[in-house]
């Protein structure tokens, strides 16, 4: 019998601020992975995110960058930086920060996936239903897409989507 193959798709912002609501700082990625596949095999993970502005916090862009090291460190594992879009609040001299394109190069990577046969099963990490047309398509391709959701940050709208879900929230204290 053959094994299902999977790959694993993580929105970083969702994924920090999921965890950052349940007041965990750091989690072991290769453990997650382990808890995610369920003895299944991992083709790739791709991780979504971008580079904080050195300008900033220099400090908090250094631990950053030596976090995405440590997660190019794990075999198969792909850290994929989108761009970080610095804009003025109105009528306020504070800043917001936003990633841009994040979305889209998940949304991109796991419709290819599909077409190029990379994965039986894709586990998507995030809570945002921008997914769900990449979703519905990977799905006619004869794909079976997991949501891997957090309460803070689940859209219904995904879940009902996709084949299954798994609870994060229970995921995390495992770990």
């Amino acid at each position: 019998m053959v094994k299902e193959r999977v790959c694993v798709f993580i929105d970083g912002s969702n994924l920090y601020h999921s965890l950052k609501n349940l007041r965990v700082r750091k989690i072991d990625f290769q453990k997650l992975l382990k808890l995610l596949i369920k003895g299944k095999i991992l083709n790739s993970t791709f991780y979504y995110n971008a580079s904080l502005d050195i300008n900033i916090n220099s400090d908090t862009y250094w631990e950053q960058q030596k976090f995405f090291d440590e997660l190019r460190n794990i075999p198969d594992f792909n850290v994929i930086l989108c761009k970080l879009r610095k804009h003025k609040r109105k009528n306020e001299d504070s800043y917001v920060f936003d990633i841009k394109g994040d979305d889209v190069h998940l949304a991109v990577d796991l419709v290819s996936g599909a077409y190029e046969d990379l994965y039986d099963t894709a586990i998507i990490v995030s809570g945002d239903e921008d997914f769900v047309p990449a979703i519905k398509k990977s799905q006619k391709l004869g794909k079976k897409i997991i949501n891997a959701y957090f309460k803070s940050s689940s859209s219904t709208s995904l879940k009902e989507t996709c084949n299954d879900s798994i609870y994060m929230n229970d995921l995390i204290r495992q770990l």
